[in-house]
């Protein structure tokens, strides 16, 4: 059940972030022009946003998922590769 509720918070977290983000892009003002929201109403949206981009986070670890939502190829690997470099030939030539 609660698997249920988390899904569906995080329906709403998405539709909220789309719904702010789309307000933002649809009052756009063009530089050195007075912007239809006042500052509070903007800062308010800011804040929201960053509201919802916690708890997002605090989802996606309660439930035990990657934070890593990059698109990835079929054939790419999926853990990182760790290369050692050798620098013990370029001692002294800095210098």
């Amino acid at each position: 059940m609660s698997e249920n509720k988390a899904s569906k918070e995080e329906q709403i977290l998405r539709v909220m972030k789309r719904v702010l983000t789309d307000v933002a892009k649809d009052t756009f003002t063009r530089p050195g022009f007075k912007h239809q929201l006042s500052d509070n109403t903007i800062q308010g949206i800011r804040d929201c946003l960053s509201l919802i981009t916690v708890r997002e986070h605090e989802l996606i670890e309660d439930s035990g998922r990657s934070h890593d939502h990059r698109p990835r190829y079929t054939d790419e690997p999926s853990s990182n590769v760790i290369v050692q470099l050798d620098t013990s030939g370029n001692k002294g030539k800095n210098s």
